[in-house]
């Protein structure tokens, strides 16, 4: 694959003509921020390549995205087998929340350790 280039003259220099490829707009947010700190400083090389092939910004939108999918995929699964529903929802809120926010604590921690830090 051949790359032709074009320059400009400015002030007796000859310098090409480079643009930036136009980078998707992606909302980061809590995991994928925890996901480039962990590559910043526990697997440096592997975050450089990102980096360096423009591929950072995909891969944390990718990671945040899977992460609140398992973490929902994880919820719904130990509620519904724990025998926490709706109707607990209804009769009791304050215990139900007090339930789904361990069930959901426990959720990110596995999130955490299987996609976040691996």
């Amino acid at each position: 694959m051949k790359i032709e280039l074009t320059y400009r003259n400015e002030d007796g220099y000859l310098l090409p003509n480079l643009t930036l490829r136009e980078k998707p707009q992606a909302i980061l947010g809590k995991y994928a921020y925890l996901r480039k700190k962990y590559l910043k400083e526990h697997r440096r090389v592997q975050y450089v390549n990102l980096l360096t092939t423009d591929m950072l910004t995909t891969h944390l939108s990718e990671v945040e995205e899977t992460a609140y999918g398992m973490i929902e995929t994880i919820t719904k699964a130990i509620a519904k087998s724990e025998g926490i529903t709706e109707e607990l929802k209804v009769k009791d809120p304050m215990t139900w929340i007090g339930l789904m926010n361990n069930i959901r604590s426990s959720a990110e921690e596995s999130v955490l350790n299987d996609l976040i830090y691996a």
